[in-house]
């Protein structure tokens, strides 16, 4: 698609209330959108709402919504539909679960699926269905680099991650012919609440050097600038960059690495 943009219009964000989701927001308020923003924490989407309405002067419609409940889907679902020019979902919600997966119960890992696939999945059929009509858009799927690691994370979690990676590459294929762009965004450890809850061992943070680290700007900024022109699978930061190369070439040791390392 020569000379694709992201055309005016809302953009659907989940899991906005912090974080990578939150950072899409600002982010596409600066550069003029409407915006649905939607998560659990009712009260901070609309601390951001009144933030980013203030400073750019967009219009915010906040949806407090749980993902892993039929209704809560439906209720984000029913905002999609009411949108006239949609220009962008990002799927962003997510969540890890701190323990292995025959331990604890088995509905955290029901609602992780939930979450990571099943809600994805559906936003994205209800949001093909505007962008058709008013031809073109993009989705943006936030995965991560645990999907190319065996247990990085866990195996739900590392499982509906690679999920989401298959599905972007092999939708983005159907879609092109509606100017509809389809990323997978991968990015690794980020200073976000979730990452920042990750305990290993002694229940400390994992012992990584600062430049493992990114920021939710960084994140954002990559996938913004790589859309127009980009891959569909796009990994922030030259580490992880490196990381997925070896991983591509066959050194399949290094995900057992990382997952000593960091996941036990």
């Amino acid at each position: 698609m020569a000379g694709w943009q992201l055309k005016d219009g809302t953009a659907v964000i989940t899991g906005a209330s912090s974080g990578i989701g939150a950072e899409f927001a600002r982010a596409l308020a600066r550069r003029g959108h409407d915006l649905i923003i939607t998560a659990r924490r009712e009260d901070r989407l609309w601390d951001l709402a009144a933030e980013l309405e203030k400073a750019h002067g967009v219009h915010v419609t906040v949806v407090a919504a749980d993902l892993a409940t039929d209704e809560g889907l439906a209720h984000v679902e029913a905002a999609v539909k009411e949108v006239e020019t949609l220009a962008l979902l990002v799927n962003n919600a997510g969540f890890g679960v701190d323990r292995s997966f025959s331990q604890g119960p088995i509905a955290d890992h029901d609602a992780m699926v939930r979450v990571h696939v099943l809600a994805p999945m559906r936003l994205m059929h209800t949001a093909l269905n505007r962008m058709r009509d008013g031809r073109g858009g993009a989705i943006i799927n936030v995965s991560s680099v645990a999907a190319f690691l065996s247990s990085g994370g866990g195996p739900d979690y590392s499982g509906t991650k690679a999920y989401l990676n298959s599905f972007s590459l092999n939708l983005a294929d159907q879609v092109r012919k509606y100017h509809v762009k389809v990323q997978a965004l991968c990015p690794g450890f980020t200073l976000t609440e979730l990452h920042g809850a990750i305990r290993v061992g002694d229940g400390e943070r994992p012992p990584l050097p600062d430049w493992l680290w990114l920021t939710p700007e960084a994140v954002v900024d990559a996938s913004l600038r790589a859309l127009p022109r980009g891959p569909v699978i796009v990994v922030p930061g030259w580490p992880y960059k490196v990381m997925r190369l070896l991983l591509a070439v066959g050194l399949g040791q290094l995900g057992g690495w990382v997952r000593r390392r960091l996941w036990r």
